[in-house]
């Protein structure tokens, strides 16, 4: 890496251990993807055919029918949304998001009602859609769904998350069959997901993915599933979805990323991630006030990370502390902590660049000791740093 664009360009070098995160730039884009979009830029193509041939590849991919490429997960499940509630009434289309007729709501769990940057319901109401919650946040049982449904009822959707109450409600197998019962179609958002095959094969009618989290594509979401309900979603760039278009670079390189997904190393890279977790660890275990736990990705993609559980009274700094220390300092290291006022947050090894792992290791040894010699606990009060997050995006671009 002697050629940082960063650099030359006045941005920070950070280093990501938080995770496949769009704030950061989400993945290191494989080099058959860079290729790929490298080739096409130049040329010109007929957008529609372009996408029938992503379309086969996502099909085979994910065992779907049929598939597209749009600009995001985000408006992969606007667009599921909208091609619920219009199909293929072209008219209906360049309405919304005015929906006539009024088939409008769109069932959601409470406890799936999530941010990922942005709130889950907003990516529905973008369409028009009429977010119909169902359950509580920690408890939904059948009769909340079975009664929810009604002849204004257009779609269904599950989130697969880190982020949702993860006990207490519908598992999606329950999920698509109540309302398959009732004649309505289960859209799934499934991010961050490895598995490509899974929830449809669950029964799902599309189900969406990021192109650019683990598949290591450009910035895309990719919408699989059923032909019909496929082909309505696609309908919407002639409506809300134009201003979520892709390029042709972005259509051949998640067409690239997931062909070469097909033949990616999998068990390879997992054994490297595991080394790099090992060697976090061994750097943390025996410091004063630091517990270093191998965990599991919570849902059950093939990865670990490692939980740095910080106890401030005896490591002489609480873990937001130390994650704002990781990121101020050089390099910038970037961790995952997203729960750190509950006193731990992650490190992931899936996007690191060769020998960034040791640096991973040498920083936190660095900044420990920095603590541990102070003679005083650094403990920043919690809400000054959700504070100054917001601030610093209020101020924005100063």
């Amino acid at each position: 890496m002697t050629d940082d664009i960063r650099r030359k360009i006045g941005l920070r070098p950070v280093i990501n251990v938080s995770g496949t995160m769009t704030s950061l730039g989400a993945s290191i884009v494989v080099p058959e993807a860079v290729e790929a979009m490298a080739a096409i830029l130049p040329q010109f193509v007929e957008i529609n055919d372009l996408q029938r041939k992503a379309s086969d590849v996502i099909a085979r991919l994910t065992g779907g029918e049929a598939g597209f490429v749009t600009a995001s997960c985000s408006s992969g499940i606007t667009l599921a949304v909208a091609g619920a509630m219009t199909g293929n009434n072209l008219l209906a289309i360049e309405r919304l998001p005015d929906v006539t007729p009024e088939k409008n709501e769109i069932l959601v769990q409470t406890g799936h009602v999530v941010s990922y940057g942005a709130p889950v319901d907003q990516a529905i109401r973008l369409a028009g859609g009429k977010v119909v919650l169902i359950g509580q946040a920690t408890s939904t049982h059948r009769y909340h769904m079975e009664n929810a449904i009604t002849e204004k009822t257009a779609a269904a959707v599950y989130v697969i998350s880190h982020h949702v109450v993860d006990y207490g409600l519908l598992h999606l197998s329950e999920f698509v069959e109540i309302a398959h019962a009732k004649g309505v179609p289960v859209i799934v958002d499934a991010a961050s997901e490895y598995d490509l095959k899974l929830f449809l094969e669950k029964g799902a009618d599309i189900v969406i993915y990021s192109g650019h989290k683990f598949l290591g594509g450009p910035t895309s979401g990719i919408v699989a599933g059923k032909k019909e309900f496929v082909r309505n979603a696609f309908l919407q760039n002639l409506g809300v979805g134009r201003g979520m278009k892709v390029g042709k670079e972005s259509i051949y390189g998640v067409m690239a990323a997931l062909e070469a997904w097909e033949k990616r190393d999998h068990a390879g890279i997992r054994e490297r991630e595991t080394g790099y977790l090992e060697l976090w660890k061994k750097t943390l275990d025996g410091r004063p006030g630091i517990t270093a736990l191998i965990e599991p990705d919570p849902t059950s993609n093939p990865l670990d990370r490692l939980r740095v559980i910080v106890t401030a009274a005896d490591a002489h700094i609480t873990a937001w502390d130390l994650v704002t220390a990781l990121a101020r300092g050089n390099p910038p290291i970037i961790t995952r902590d997203h729960e750190v006022e509950h006193n731990y947050f992650y490190l992931d090894p899936c996007n690191l660049h060769p020998g960034q792992e040791t640096i991973v290791a040498q920083r936190l040894g660095e900044e420990l000791d920095k603590a541990r010699a102070s003679n005083e606990l650094i403990a920043t009060p919690f809400e000054d740093r959700s504070r100054h997050r917001f601030d610093g995006l209020l101020r924005w671009p100063d």
